[in-house]
């Protein structure tokens, strides 16, 4: 395994330059991060952590969830998204379902995994409720007002954008593909995964994400 070092600035710049339809989006927020290398994927640990976002949305019951509250002192993977998004989305969902699997029962109840829709106007608690559940029933949809949901991508250097239609008059969201792991810990986003993240590497970081180590 191999560590560098780099600036986040300088990471996340260029994820941005490539923010589309389902790519990597970015942030301006300064820390230093280390980058652990493997074969296939690098899992980046941020040297000064994200503070959790402070989003108040509304869950797939209609309830308020407030994110902070609901999942502190949990490991919590963090994931903005759409469910009329025709890969990355659906791909990175069914990924940490399978990986999540793989951990023991009590460890995966402890899991908190929370998809946040960058698409609210088509992701009703219904709509998101029903694609949810056909991956896994555990993780937590979340949808709500669009400019609250864009502050708190923003504030853990995810950008996404209003939806919009494309040059063939299909309704898309642009958002960032990041997933962000919360140390049950400190409850901050300490880890940051890219949308080239498999089964795999999920499947055997997971084990110690859950505890709040390093993967």
């Amino acid at each position: 395994m191999r560590k560098k070092t780099f600036a986040a600035t300088a990471l996340l710049a260029a994820a941005m330059m490539a923010l589309s339809a389902c790519d990597s989006g970015g942030s301006d927020k300064p820390a230093t991060v280390v980058a652990e290398e493997t074969s296939q994927q690098a899992a980046t640990v941020l040297d000064q952590p994200f503070d959790k976002p402070d989003l108040v949305l509304t869950d797939t019951h209609g309830e308020k969830y407030d994110l902070r509250k609901e999942t502190a002192g949990r490991p919590t993977l963090l994931y903005f998204g759409y469910t009329h998004c025709p890969d990355i989305c659906p791909l990175t969902m069914n990924n940490l379902a399978v990986a999540k699997k793989a951990l023991p029962k009590a460890e995966q109840d402890k899991l908190r995994v929370v998809f946040v829709t960058t698409d609210p106007a088509r992701d009703t608690p219904a709509e998101l409720g029903k694609w949810l559940n056909g991956i896994d029933a555990q993780f937590v949809g979340l949808t709500g007002d669009f400019a609250t949901i864009q502050a708190g991508a923003r504030s853990v250097g995810i950008a996404i954008e209003p939806t919009k239609k494309d040059k063939n008059g299909k309704l898309v969201s642009v958002h960032g593909t990041q997933v962000i792991a919360f140390s049950p810990k400190t409850d901050a986003g300490y880890v940051v995964y890219g949308e080239d993240t498999t089964v795999d590497d999920f499947t055997k970081d997971l084990p110690k994400l859950v505890k709040g180590q390093n993967p």
